[in-house]
C-alpha cells in the first residue's frame, strides 16, 4: 500500500494550452473588399476556425460567412450587407468575418482546438442591421417604436455542439436591448463587444442563431446579420506522463 501510494505522489503529468487568435486576416484582401464565395471558394479558414459560406450567382446571393474589410457604417439597406458597423475589425484591423443568419449559422473547429473550449470573441452588429433598428426600413421597425417606449431586442444565442450533439447550454448576448424602464439605458451595440464562451466548455463548433421582438410574417424582420473578430481558442498542444519515480 506505501509503494502504491508513493507512485501516485511521484507521477506527474504536464498538459500545456496555447491560444490561438483568428483574426481573418490571412486573406490580405485590400480595404473596401469582401470575399463572398463566388470565387468559387466556399469555406474560410484562419487560425483553428473555418467557416462555410454559400454562393448564388444566379442573382449574386451569399449565405453562411463572408469575409469583408468593408468601411461603410453609413449605408443603409440590403446593398450594404458586408459592413460591420465599426468600419473595421478589432483594434483597428482591417479584416473581419459577417455572417447572414437567418436560419442559424455554424463556426467550427478545427486542428488542435477541436474538442476544447473557444474562449471568445469580438462581435458587433453589421451595419444593415444596425441602420434598421436606429431607423426603421421599409420592412423593419425603429427599435422603441414612436415613443422610445417599446421594448424591443436583438437577440444572438450562441450554443455548442460536441459529438454531434448540441447542447442545452447558452451564451446569450444582446445587440440590441430597449427592455429597461429608463430609455437612455437602451442601446444598439456599436463597437466591438468581447463575448466570454468558456462556460460552453468543449466544443467541436458552435452554433449562432438570431432572434427579435420585430417578427412579421416570414420571420424576423430585423436583418440577421452580425460581424465578428478575434476568436480565441484554447487549444491542448501537448500532454506529457513523466515516468513514476521509484522509492
Amino acid at each position: 500500500m506505501k509503494k502504491i501510494f508513493t507512485l501516485l505522489l511521484t507521477l506527474s503529468s504536464l498538459i500545456a494550452f496555447a491560444q490561438t487568435t483568428s483574426d481573418f486576416e490571412n486573406y490580405g484582401i485590400p480595404v473596401d473588399s469582401i470575399l463572398n464565395g463566388s470565387d468559387g471558394n466556399h469555406l474560410f479558414n484562419s487560425g483553428n476556425v473555418s467557416l462555410f459560406n454559400e454562393y448564388f450567382p444566379a442573382w449574386n446571393g451569399w449565405g453562411g460567412w463572408a469575409i469583408s474589410s468593408s468601411t461603410d457604417v453609413t449605408t443603409a439597406g440590403y446593398t450594404n450587407d458586408f459592413s460591420a458597423i465599426t468600419g473595421g475589425g478589432v483594434d483597428n484591423s482591417l479584416t473581419y468575418a459577417i455572417t447572414y443568419a437567418s436560419t442559424g449559422s455554424i463556426m467550427n473547429l478545427e486542428n488542435d482546438a477541436q474538442g476544447e473550449i473557444v474562449n471568445g470573441m469580438y462581435i458587433t452588429n453589421g451595419t444593415y442591421a444596425f441602420l434598421s433598428m436606429t431607423d426603421g426600413d421599409g420592412i423593419a421597425k425603429k427599435f422603441g417604436g414612436v415613443t422610445g417606449d417599446d421594448e424591443d431586442y436583438f437577440l444572438l444565442t450562441i450554443k455548442k455542439y460536441l459529438g454531434g450533439t448540441l447542447s442545452t447550454d447558452s451564451v446569450n448576448f444582446y445587440l440590441a436591448d430597449y427592455r429597461f424602464s429608463d430609455n437612455s439605458q437602451d442601446y444598439i451595440v456599436n463597437e466591438w463587444t468581447w463575448v466570454d464562451l468558456a462556460s460552453l466548455g468543449q466544443a467541436d463548433s458552435l452554433s449562432f442563431s438570431m432572434s427579435s421582438t420585430d417578427v412579421g410574417n416570414y420571420g424576423m424582420n430585423t436583418p440577421a446579420y452580425f460581424a465578428v473578430d478575434n476568436v480565441i481558442t484554447s487549444d491542448l498542444s501537448l500532454i506529457h506522463i513523466s515516468e513514476p519515480t521509484r522509492p
